[in-house]
């Protein structure tokens, strides 16, 4: 008798564990939704539970254990091993990555905006391609978060590149002329809560006068968890060019792009 409950409660917990790490994340590699729920709230508060650490917290020692101090190439590259052989987190990835650096190399920005900066994965990328004067100004408003990304960024040795403020978006952009000297922007990267995208680009265009002729938005995430206001406005309204640049959520089969927007004045 105890050898097949034995025998029960081990093939019980093969089998959930064959779920867990092979069967689901195959399945919700094609669904959006699915895979949402599933990363973002099913395995991260099951980790966090089990670790007592946070995903930032993770994420941040795959950095410390296996990046080069002061190569942000590296960096960049330890936190996609984590995120497609360990657990799966939001950053921009390393296929829409590739896009985000390519905008960076062509508009050559001397002043960036980033908003919503999560751990400094994309932070690190943008100012890895900035030459030596640009400024790159980073808002996150979850504390926690901001204090990670705040190691990975001096980790990648680009402490000196970037300003990281704390706080919302809203609250922050009215600011940001009198705090940095900052006349427009070159190019504004959109990462951080979807709903803020449109306010936000707003806020920047016609109350702060913070976009210039030729300043760039480049915004993630426009259809996976999607941000049809804002794809509606840039894409219809005489002041922008826009252009969709198709690809996938990061780490999934999931469709998903960023959209880049030319700010015509």
């Amino acid at each position: 008798m105890w050898l097949t409950l034995l025998y029960s409660c081990a093939s019980g917990a093969a089998l959930l564990y064959v779920l867990y790490r092979w069967v689901i994340p195959s399945v919700v590699q094609y669904h959006g939704g699915l895979a949402l729920v599933w990363h973002d709230t099913i395995v991260e508060g099951l980790l966090n539970t089990l670790t007592q650490t946070t995903r930032p917290q993770r994420m941040l020692a795959a950095v410390q254990k296996n990046a080069t101090r002061g190569d942000p190439r590296s960096v960049v590259k330890a936190i996609d091993q984590f995120c497609r052989q360990k657990e799966w987190a939001m950053n921009v990835g390393d296929e829409k990555g590739c896009i985000l650096d390519s905008v960076v190399t062509e508009v050559n920005p001397a002043t960036v905006l980033e908003l919503g900066t999560y751990c400094g994965y994309s932070t690190v990328r943008i100012a890895s391609l900035l030459p030596p004067d640009a400024k790159l100004i980073t808002l996150e408003f979850n504390p926690h978060n901001a204090a990670i990304a705040r190691q990975v960024i001096a980790w990648a040795g680009l402490g000196d590149k970037i300003q990281l403020v704390e706080g919302a978006s809203g609250d922050w952009i009215p600011k940001l002329r009198e705090k940095f000297g900052i006349e427009a922007f070159d190019l504004v990267f959109l990462d951080h809560w979807k709903d803020r995208y449109l306010p936000d680009t707003k806020l920047m265009e016609q109350e702060c006068g913070l976009l210039r002729e030729g300043s760039v938005l480049l915004a993630d995430n426009v259809i996976c968890p999607g941000t049809p206001d804002y794809l509606e406005y840039v894409r219809h309204s005489p002041r922008y060019k826009s252009q969709y640049f198709r690809s996938h959520l990061e780490y999934t089969k999931v469709e998903d792009g960023l959209e880049k927007s030319v700010f015509l004045g």
